[in-house]
C-alpha cells in the first residue's frame, strides 16, 4: 500500500519535470532563435543597402551625364564663341540668350551661362528675368579658373544669385576667350531619395554633404573642417553662409558599420551606414538604413516560430511513424502512375517523331522555296535597275558629249601651240584635256556601278555617297527638263546600313520618279531632305507635282500597279523590298494634294550630325 501511495505520487512528479523541461526547451529555442534572426536580419539589411546603394549611383550618374555633354558642344558652338569675341553685336546676345534657353527647357538644365575671360557673364539663359546672370563677375568662382587653366572645371556650390545648390560644369571657349557653364540641380533626384525610407547623402572629398534627402543636413560634414579650409570656401563662396557643423552620426562600438544617428529631443535611432565612389568624381554617396523596427520585427517573428515548432516537436514524434505508412501508399500509387504515364509518353513520343520527320521535310522544302524567292526578287531588283538605267542614259550621252566636243577643241589648240613654240600654253591645254576625261570616268563609274548586280549584304555605308552618286546619275535629265533639283548633303561621317549600290537604285528610283512627276509643270522643283531621329536616319524625296489620289495611295507599293502610261509597275515594289532587306522602311509620307514625299527610313551605323548644302542640278 506504501509502494502504491508513493508511485502514484510520484507520477505527478515526472509529468510536471517534463512539462518544465518542455517549457525550458522552448524558452531556449525562442531565445536562440531570436539571435540567429536578429544576424540574419542584420545581413538582409545589408545586402538591400548594397542593393540599393548601387540603384541610387545609377540615378545620381544618370542625372549628371544627362548633362555632361553640354558644355562640350556649346564652347563648339560659333555663336556661342562670337558672343565673347571683342566686339559681339546686341542682336547676337540676343540670338545667344534665347538659344541657351531653348537648350536649358530642353535638357532640364537650371541655367547655361557664357562667361567672358575676364568673369564677366555675357549672355545666359535667364536673361530677363529678375535674377539675371547677365553683366555679373563670376571670376571668383574656381570652375571658371579651372576650366580656363585645363579646358574643363567642375565644382558643387550654391549659387550666389539663385541661393540654390547645384553642379557646375564649365568649358573652356575656343583658345580661352571664355568658359561656357552648365548648372546642373538635384531636386528631383533628392525628392526620389526622400520616398524610399533611407536617409542618403552625398559627400565630396573633404565630408562635406552636397546632395541629400535630409535638407537639413546640407553642408554639414562628416568630420571638423579646418580654419584654412573653411577661409577657402569662404574666398570661393561655395557655400553661403553654412555653418558646415558636425552631421549627427556617431559609430556604434563592435559594429563597424552600425551607427547612431541623434535628432534633437528625439531619441537616437541606429542605422547601417553603407557607402560607394561615384564614377568620375571624387563624391562617396551614402546610405543609413533604419534596423530598428526590421529588427524586432524578425525577433519577434522568430520567437513565435520556435515556440511553436518546438511545441509541435513533440506531436509530430508520434505522427511520424503514420506519416510514414501513408507516405509509403502514396509511393506505390506513385509509382503504378509513373509506370502508366512512361507508357503513354513513349506512344506520344513516337507519334512525335513521326510527326518531326513531316516538319523537317515540309521546313527543307519551305527552304527551297525561300532561297528561290530570294534569287527571283534579285533578279527583278536587277531588272529594275537595268529599266531605271535606260532612262537616264540619254541624258547622260548629252553630259558626255560636252566634255567630249571640249577635249576636240582643246587637242586642236594644243597642236596649233605646239607648232607655234608655246610649249607653257599647250601643256594648260593638254591639262584641262585630262580633268575633262576624268570627268568622263566619273560619269561611266557610276552608270557602271549603278548596273552592277548587288548582293543582299547589310553594313556600314556612307550615306554622302550614296545621295551623291544617285544626284550625278539624274542631275543631267533634271537639268534636261528644266527641274529643279534640291538636296540636303549629309554629313562626310554619317553612315547608315545597307548596301551601297542598292541603295543608289533606291534614291535614283525615288527622284526619277519625281522629275517625271513635275517634268513640263511651273516652278517645277524636286527636294530631297535628310531627317535624324536617334537611330534612325530618313530621306526624304519631295516634288510639286500633282500628288497621289487618295483611292490609289495604298496600291503605290503594289507589283505592277503603275500611273504612268510606259511604266511597268515594279520600281517601287523593288524600291522596298531592297529598304526593308537593309533593316529599313519605305512609304509614302504625304501624296494627297500638291506635291509627293517619299520617306525613307534607314538604321544609322554611327553618330553623326547633317549639313545642309545648296541646292544642286539644273535650274529651270
Amino acid at each position: 500500500m506504501s509502494a502504491l501511495t508513493l508511485s502514484g505520487q510520484g507520477k505527478p512528479s515526472r509529468r510536471g519535470l517534463a512539462v518544465l523541461v518542455w517549457l525550458c526547451a522552448i524558452l531556449v529555442a525562442a531565445w536562440l532563435a531570436g539571435r540567429a534572426a536578429e544576424r540574419w536580419a542584420l545581413s538582409d539589411l545589408r545586402r538591400g543597402a548594397r542593393s540599393a546603394i548601387g540603384l541610387q549611383v545609377g540615378v545620381l550618374l544618370a542625372e549628371m551625364q544627362k548633362q555632361a555633354s553640354l558644355p562640350l558642344a556649346l564652347a563648339a558652338d560659333p555663336e556661342v564663341a562670337a558672343a565673347v569675341g571683342p566686339d559681339p553685336g546686341r542682336d547676337l546676345l540676343d540670338r545667344v540668350d534665347r538659344r541657351l534657353a531653348q537648350v536649358a527647357a530642353a535638357t532640364g538644365s537650371a541655367v547655361i551661362y557664357v562667361i567672358r575671360a575676364d568673369g564677366l557673364t555675357v549672355a545666359a539663359s535667364n536673361a530677363g528675368e529678375d535674377r539675371s546672370f547677365v553683366g555679373r563677375d563670376y571670376g571668383f568662382r574656381p570652375y571658371f579658373k579651372q576650366a580656363l587653366a585645363g579646358g574643363a572645371g567642375s565644382q558643387f556650390a550654391l549659387g550666389t544669385v539663385s541661393g540654390r545648390p547645384g553642379l557646375y560644369l564649365a568649358r573652356r571657349i575656343g583658345a580661352g576667350t571664355g568658359v561656357v557653364v552648365v548648372k546642373v540641380e538635384f531636386d528631383a533626384v533628392e525628392a526620389a531619395w526622400r520616398v524610399a525610407r533611407e536617409v542618403t547623402f552625398v559627400t565630396d572629398a573633404r565630408g562635406i554633404v552636397l546632395v541629400t534627402s535630409e535638407p537639413n543636413w546640407r553642408f554639414d560634414t562628416l568630420h571638423a573642417v579646418d580654419a584654412a579650409e573653411r577661409a577657402r570656401i569662404e574666398a570661393g563662396q561655395e557655400f553661403g553662409a553654412a555653418r558646415l557643423e558636425r552631421l549627427p552620426i556617431y559609430p556604434v562600438a563592435g559594429e563597424p558599420d552600425v551607427v547612431r544617428i541623434g535628432r534633437g529631443s528625439v531619441p537616437a535611432s541606429t542605422a547601417i551606414q553603407s557607402q560607394a565612389p561615384v564614377p568620375g568624381t571624387d563624391w562617396q554617396l551614402r546610405t543609413l538604413t533604419p534596423v530598428g523596427s526590421a529588427v524586432e520585427r524578425e525577433r519577434l517573428q522568430a520567437w513565435i516560430i520556435a515556440a511553436l515548432v518546438t511545441a509541435l516537436a513533440g506531436y509530430g514524434l508520434f505522427t511520424l511513424a503514420d506519416r510514414g505508412r501513408r507516405t509509403r501508399a502514396r509511393l506505390a500509387e506513385a509509382a503504378a502512375r509513373r509506370a502508366e504515364l512512361e507508357s503513354s509518353v513513349e506512344a506520344r513520343t513516337r507519334a512525335l517523331r513521326e510527326t518531326n520527320a513531316q516538319l523537317r521535310a515540309e521546313i527543307a522544302e519551305r527552304q527551297r522555296a525561300e532561297a528561290e524567292r530570294e534569287r527571283l526578287g534579285r533578279e527583278l531588283a536587277q531588272a529594275g535597275r537595268l529599266a531605271a538605267l535606260g532612262q537616264f542614259a540619254a541624258s547622260m550621252a548629252h553630259e558626255i558629249n560636252q566634255p567630249l566636243a571640249a577635249i576636240r577643241s582643246y587637242a586642236d589648240n594644243a597642236a596649233i601651240l605646239i607648232r607655234r613654240g608655246r610649249g607653257e600654253d599647250a601643256a594648260e591645254n593638254a591639262a584641262a584635256i585630262g580633268r575633262l576625261t576624268d570627268r568622263i570616268a566619273g560619269l561611266t563609274r557610276q552608270l557602271k556601278g549603278f548596273a552592277r548586280r548587288a548582293s543582299p549584304r547589310r553594313e556600314p555605308v556612307s550615306l554622302r555617297e550614296v545621295v551623291a552618286n544617285a544626284l550625278e546619275l539624274v542631275a543631267a535629265r533634271a537639268a534636261a527638263l528644266q527641274v529643279l533639283l534640291e538636296a540636303d548633303r549629309p554629313a562626310p561621317e554619317l553612315r547608315v546600313l545597307g548596301d551601297g549600290p542598292r541603295l543608289e537604285q533606291v534614291l535614283v528610283n525615288l527622284l526619277q520618279n519625281a522629275i517625271d512627276a513635275v517634268a513640263g509643270r511651273a516652278e517645277a522643283r524636286v527636294c530631297l531632305r535628310l531627317v535624324e531621329s536617334g537611330e534612325r536616319v530618313a530621306i526624304e524625296v519631295a516634288d510639286t507635282g500633282p500628288g497621289i489620289p487618295a483611292e490609289v495611295c495604298g496600291q503605290v507599293f503594289d507589283a505592277f500597279f503603275t500611273t504612268k502610261a510606259d511604266g511597268l509597275g515594279l520600281g517601287l515594289a523593288i524600291s522596298r523590298g531592297i529598304v526593308e532587306d537593309c533593316g529599313g522602311n519605305l512609304i509614302l509620307a504625304g501624296g494627297d494634294g500638291a506635291g509627293t514625299v517619299f520617306r525613307m527610313e534607314l538604321i544609322r551605323a554611327a553618330d553623326a550630325v547633317p549639313s545642309v548644302g545648296k541646292p544642286v542640278g539644273a535650274t529651270p
